[in-house]
């Protein structure tokens, strides 16, 4: 008797749910002993464990309980909290600062974070004359305690790196279910795990970088992969006649400005791409390419020049 494919014995699951002020979704080929209903529970009890801690919005989080503590204090934090900061540290201390966690009172002040929903100008000038303060300076971690202490005031945002842990937690849940063929994806955040039962790898479109429209500006195949994308299109304010995007430079202490339009970011967990497509953005165009370079990073750079976008890609991009 022959013996059956992984494809012929496998379903396709369609999963989702709203977190973040966005959606999470997994597509999956699950075998006949995956219970769908066990599998959301537990995915939708990842992402939103995630946001009850790094939530920068919900006043009872543990970011905004370090937020909250006393420059010197000690104080004790969940383990992911604490995965997730120092990741971030080593990333911020890699890109000498274009990724920061440190920049919550600029992402306040831009109408971007809880406190307001536009840009309030007393706030900006109070949060650019705040002195550079980049956390992986001025933020200390214990791991043996799990505690952290803030060394100056700071406050921190981990919105540029929290998205891709999600995904990441996502994956976890998902390989507990006895699953080997998934796609995970939160906002423009994803990791697969392996392939499609078929052998193919997941198509993944990359989102053109055009604030108007919705389209794709190509395709990205992923097979036991995570890919970022950070963008200056899509979450923005108006400022008069012009646009401020979300992405905050901590070095100069204010909204990203440069030629950047996008970075996409490969890397084995979703969330190193999501902090280093972050990184990329803010680096620019001439500093990002070489910031890439050094740390060996796969990265595709959309460019606005001449009112056209261009393409420069690392790794497996650069063909």
């Amino acid at each position: 008797m022959p013996k059956m494919s992984s494809e012929a014995t496998t379903r396709r699951l369609k999963l989702h749910g709203p977190t973040m002020a966005t959606r999470w979704s997994l597509a999956c080929d699950a075998g006949p002993q995956v219970d769908a209903q066990a599998l959301q529970r537990d995915l939708a009890a990842a992402v939103e464990e995630v946001d009850r801690q790094m939530s920068p919005w919900k006043p009872e989080s543990d970011l905004m309980r370090l937020n909250a503590a006393p420059v010197d204090a000690w104080l004790h934090l969940p383990q992911a909290t604490l995965d997730v900061l120092t990741r971030a540290l080593a990333i911020s201390r890699l890109s000498g600062g274009a990724f920061d966690p440190a920049v919550g009172a600029l992402v306040d002040a831009w109408g971007f974070g809880a406190p307001r929903d536009a840009p309030d100008a007393g706030a900006i000038r109070a949060a650019a004359a705040l002195p550079a303060r980049p956390a992986h300076r001025w933020l200390e971690l214990d791991a043996a305690t799990g505690r952290a202490c803030k060394r100056a005031p700071l406050q921190l945002d981990l919105c540029g790196i929290a998205k891709g842990y999600a995904v990441d937690r996502m994956i976890a849940a998902t390989r507990v279910h006895g699953i080997h063929h998934a796609l995970a994806a939160l906002d423009g955040e994803l990791r697969a795990v392996g392939t499609q039962a078929n052998g193919q790898p997941w198509a993944v479109a990359l989102e053109s970088p055009r604030a108007a429209q919705r389209s794709a500006q190509g395709v990205i195949e992923l097979a036991d992969l995570a890919v970022a994308t950070s963008g200056d299109y899509r979450h923005s304010v108006q400022l008069g006649s012009a646009r401020i995007a979300h992405n905050m430079d901590g070095r100069r202490a204010a909204p990203v400005n440069n030629e950047v339009a996008s970075v996409t970011v490969l890397a084995g967990d979703c969330m190193s791409a999501d902090a280093w497509a972050t990184a990329l953005l803010v680096a620019g165009a001439e500093d990002g390419p070489a910031l890439a370079q050094r740390n060996g990073l796969e990265a595709l750079f959309l460019l606005r020049r001449g009112g056209a976008l261009v393409e420069l890609g690392l790794g497996r991009f650069a063909s």
